[in-house]
C-alpha cells in the first residue's frame, strides 16, 4: 500500500528465497518431464508413419505438409488449449485424472440425483477403458522402439518380438522393487531424449525450409478438402501425437500446474514439432523413407545407440502408464468400485509410490498377448485410439458439468468453452471407430470386462448394505437393552469396525451371544471415503459418546489417503480417550455372500459379486489392523 514503509531485508534474503524457489521449480519441471511426457514424447517413434499406412495417403508432397498442418494443430487444440488451459484448472484439491474428475462432476450435481447417477455411469466407464489404454501403449511404445533393429540391421527382425518380451518381462519384475531407485533418472534421460528429438529434426528442417509452410492451418483444411473419407480414416493415426495428454491431468497433484506447463511450452511441444516436421522434410525429398521416417533421419552410426535410447524412453512411458494404473486402482478402492486388494508401499517417504501384484501381473499378460497377438507396432496402432479418444471425451463431458454445475459459469460460456473441444474429440473417436473390427475390439474388450467388475461391485456393495440396513438394530436402542441388564465387563477397549453407523455391528451381537461379556470400553468405528483426495487430520475424527463408556466413532479420508484406522484413533488423545495398543482387541463382521435367485442383480453378477467378496484383501490388513489383536466373527448373507 503506499505510504507503507517495509524495512528493507536483510542482504541476501531476496536472493536465497529466489534461488530455492527456482531451484524447486526446476526439479518439478525435470521431474515432470519424466513421468507426465514419457507416453506422448515417444509418439514421433510411430505416428507419422501410421498416418500414412492407416489412410493408405500417398506421400506427396501436398499430403506431407497437409498432415504436418495436421499434426500441429491437433497439439494445438488438444494439448495446448484444452488440456493445459482449461483442464488443468479443474483440480479436486490439487488432483487430477479421471477419478478426480467424476468426484468433482458428481458433488456439482448432487442435488441432481438421476443426472449425478448417469455421470457416476459415465466416468466408471472411462476409468475402465483406462486399463485397456495401460495395456496398450506400453506394448505399441516398446515394440516401436525395439523395431529400430530392422533398420539397423534387415536381419534382425527376427528378434523385435522377443526383446519386446524380454524388456517387458523385467519391467514388470522391477515393480515391486518400486521406482524410487531408478526414478531419478527418468527426467534426466528423458530430457535426453527431447534433446535428441531436436537434434534428428532440426538439420532436416533447416535443409528443406519449405516444410514450415505446414505451420499455415490452410493445409490441413486444404488436406482434408483434397481427400475426404482417407483424410477422417487419417484421423484415427493423427490421435496418436497426442496419446499421454491425460497425464497432464492425471499428474497434476504429483507436479502442480506451473512444472507442467513450462515442460509442455518451454519444451515438449518444441522438441515434438521439430521432430515431426524433420520427419516430413525428409518425406518431401525421400518418399521412401516412410517405411520408418524415425530412425531414417537419423545417421547409420548412431541408429544402434537411438534403439537403445528410445527403448529406455519407452520403458519410462510405460512406467509412467503402470505406475498410474496402480493409483487408479488404489483411487477406486477407496470410492468403492473395487474390490479390496493388496497394496504394497514402496517408499517410507513418497505414499503414492505403490505396487499393487494383482494389477502389475494382470497388465503383463495382456500387454504380452497384445505383443504376440499383434506382432507390430503398425498392428497396433489399429486397436490403438478408440480407448484414449473415449476417454478425452468423456473428460470434456465431466469439465463441462464441472465449470456449469460447480463453478456457476453463465451456460454459453460453459457451451463454448467445452463444445469445441466435444466436436473436435468426437471427431477423433468417431474415425478410431472404423478400427474396431481390425483392432480396436482389443482396448474396448478389456475396458467392458474392468466396467463389469466395476459396476457389479459398487451394486453388489449397494444390495450388501440394503440387506444388513434391514436386518440391523439401532445401536442407541440396543445397547439401552443391554445394560438394563449388563454383562460382565472385562478390561481393555473392543473397536468394532462396522459400515454403517448407529448400526449394531453383527461382530457385537455374536461376542455378546458366544462369549458373554463387554469390554470396560467400547467404541463403534465407521471408515468414511469422501469424493476428495485428502482429508487432513484436522478433519479424520468424529466422535459422538453414546453412555457407558461407549462411543460412536467415524474417520474420514480421501480417495487417496491411506486408511489405517490405529494410526487415526490415536487422535482420539486429543479427546481424552487413551488407547493402550495392548489392551485393544478389534472385532470385525464378515459376511458370506449367498447369491439368490430373483435378487437385485442377475444371478450370474450376484455369483461374481460373491466370488469377488470371497476373494477380496481381508478388511483388517487394509485397514492397517495389527494381525495379532483382530477377531472375525462371520455371518451369511443372502442377495
Amino acid at each position: 500500500m503506499r505510504g507503507l514503509q517495509v524495512p528493507p531485508a536483510p542482504p541476501g534474503t531476496v536472493l536465497v528465497t529466489q534461488s530455492s524457489s527456482n531451484s524447486k521449480l526446476a526439479a518439478l519441471t525435470l521431474g515432470a518431464l519424466g513421468v507426465v511426457y514419457g507416453d506422448i514424447g515417444t509418439s514421433p517413434l510411430y505416428a507419422l508413419k501410421e498416418v500414412f499406412h492407416t489412410g493408405q495417403v500417398p506421400v506427396s508432397p501436398e499430403n506431407v505438409l497437409g498432415v504436418l498442418s495436421l499434426i500441429f494443430w491437433t497439439m494445438t487444440i488438444i494439448v495446448s488449449l484444452k488440456y493445459v488451459l482449461l483442464i488443468l484448472r479443474a483440480d479436486n484439491n490439487g488432483e487430477g485424472g479421471l477419478i478426480a474428475m467424476l468426484a468433482l462432476a458428481t458433488t456439482a450435481v448432487k442435488d441432481r440425483p438421476r443426472l449425478r447417477q448417469v455421470l457416476m455411469v459415465v466416468g466408471i466407464f472411462g476409468t475402465a477403458v483406462f486399463y485397456g489404454d495401460g495395456v496398450i501403449t506400453p506394448a505399441i511404445s516398446v515394440l516401436s522402439a525395439v523395431e529400430g533393429l530392422e533398420v539397423v540391421a534387415p536381419s534382425l527382425h527376427a528378434y523385435v518380438i522377443p526383446v519386446t518380451l524380454v524388456v517387458l518381462t523385467a519391467l514388470f519384475a522391477v515393480q515391486r522393487f518400486g521406482t524410487g531407485g531408478i526414478g531419478r533418472f527418468f527426467g534426466p534421460i528423458t530430457l535426453l531424449w527431447f534433446a535428441v528429438l531436436i537434434a534428428l529434426g532440426l538439420p532436416h528442417v533447416l535443409a528443406n525450409p519449405e516444410v514450415l509452410r505446414a505451420l499455415n492451418p490452410l493445409y490441413a483444411v486444404g488436406f482434408f478438402a483434397e481427400h475426404r473419407g482417407l483424410a477422417f480414416i487419417a484421423l484415427g493415426a493423427v490421435v496418436l501425437v497426442v496419446t499421454g495428454g491425460e497425464a497432464l491431468y492425471a499428474d497434476m497433484g504429483h507436479f502442480g500446474k506451473t512444472p507442467i506447463r513450462l515442460a509442455w511450452y518451454g519444451l515438449v511441444m518444441p522438441a515434438l514439432v521439430i521432430n515431426y516436421f524433420g520427419q516430413g522434410a525428409m518425406l518431401l525429398d525421400n518418399p521412401e523413407a516412410i517405411e520408418n521416417p524415425f530412425y531414417r533421419m537419423a545417421p547409420g552410426w548412431a541408429r544402434l545407440p537411438l534403439v537403445f535410447l528410445a527403448t529406455a524412453a519407452t520403458v519410462i512411458a510405460s512406467q509412467a502408464l503402470i505406475s498410474a494404473a496402480f493409483s487408479v486402482t488404489k483411487q477406486a478402492i477407496q470410492l468403492g468400485l473395487l474390490p479390496r486388494m493388496h497394496i504394497k508401499h514402496t517408499s517410507v517417504r513418497d505414499t503414492g509410490q505403490i505396487y499393487v501384484p494383482f494389477i502389475n501381473w494382470g497388465l503383463y499378460v495382456f500387454i504380452v498377448l497384445a505383443v504376440v497377438l499383434f506382432g507390430s507396432s503398425t498392428a497396433l496402432a489399429s486397436a490403438y485410439g478408440i480407448a484414449v479418444t473415449l476417454d478425452m471425451t468423456i473428460t470434456t463431458v465431466m469439465t463441462f458439468f464441472v465449470i456449469r454445475y460447480g463453478w456457476k459459469y453463465p451456460l454459453w460460456l460453459c457451451v463454448a468453452a467445452t463444445g469445441f473441444f466435444f466436436v473436435i474429440d468426437i471427431a477423433f473417436f468417431a474415425s478410431n471407430l472404423l478400427k474396431l473390427f481390425i483392432g480396436g475390439w482389443f482396448p474396448l474388450v478389456i475396458g467392458a470386462a474392468m466396467f463389469t467388475l466395476m459396476i457389479t461391485w459398487k451394486e453388489g456393495r449397494s444390495l450388501l448394505s440394503d440387506k444388513l440396513r434391514e436386518e440391523s438394530i439401532e445401536l442407541r436402542l440396543f445397547l439401552e437393552s443391554v445394560f438394563m441388564s449388563p454383562p460382565m465387563r472385562v478390561p481393555g477397549t473392543a473397536v468394532f469396525l462396522s459400515a454403517e453407523a448407529g448400526v449394531t455391528p453383527n461382530a457385537l451381537l455374536h461376542n455378546l451371544k458366544h462369549n458373554r461379556v463387554l469390554h470396560e470400553r467400547n467404541l463403534f468405528v465407521t471408515v468414511r471415503h469422501h469424493e476428495v483426495p485428502w482429508i487432513g487430520f484436522d478433519r479424520r475424527i468424529s466422535i459422538e459418546p453414546l453412555g457407558h463408556d461407549c462411543w460412536q466413532v467415524t474417520l474420514n479420508f480421501g480417495f487417496k489417503n491411506d486408511p489405517d484406522v490405529p494410526e487415526a484413533l490415536k487422535l482420539l488423545r486429543q479427546r481424552g480417550i487413551e488407547l493402550d495398543d495392548m489392551q485393544t482387541s478389534y472385532f470385525l463382521s464378515r459376511e458370506s455372500i449367498v447369491p439368490s435367485v430373483g435378487g437385485g442383480m442377475a444371478s450370474w453378477r450376484e455369483k461374481l459379486f460373491a466370488g469377488m467378496h470371497r476373494n477380496a484383501e481381508a478388511a483388517a490388513d487394509y485397514l492397517g489392523l495389527p494381525a495379532n489383536r483382530v477377531v472375525e466373527l462371520g455371518s451369511k448373507v443372502t442377495i
